[in-house]
């Protein structure tokens, strides 16, 4: 379920905060909805980290599909210094410290080409 509510949801997190594995921009995209979201989305890693993540550092313990599926979210929270829980941050780091997510996002770093709709100045001009 929690695979699917990503998948289909945080909408305002998806058009305000752009993933963006270049750029830093902290403090921005908190526009109207993204507070929401962002309540929604450290309420869902919280309880499952507490719930059933105590065996791992992922929310069900062990890597899972849910953590695949919140890794692009991950991803902007990082590039938007998103501040959340003690609980929530080491969750994006580990993510964050993940082999296959250092490769994703050094590749994406090597990029050469920009999506100009998908730049945070073009987004809040």
């Amino acid at each position: 379920s929690l695979s699917n509510e990503t998948h289909s949801g945080f909408p305002h997190v998806r058009t305000h905060m752009p993933m963006n594995i270049r750029s830093h921009f902290q403090g921005r995209g908190l526009r109207s909805g993204v507070a929401q979201d962002v309540a929604r989305i450290e309420k869902i890693w919280t309880e499952s980290r507490k719930s059933f993540g105590q065996d791992g550092d992922f929310l069900f313990g062990d890597f899972s599909i849910a953590d695949a599926m919140f890794a692009p979210i991950v991803s902007r929270f990082t590039t938007y210094d998103v501040k959340v829980n003690d609980t929530c941050q080491a969750y994006i780091n580990a993510v964050q410290n993940l082999p296959a997510m250092k490769e994703w996002s050094d590749a994406g770093r090597a990029e050469p080409w920009t999506i100009d709709v998908d730049e945070i100045d073009f987004i809040e001009a």
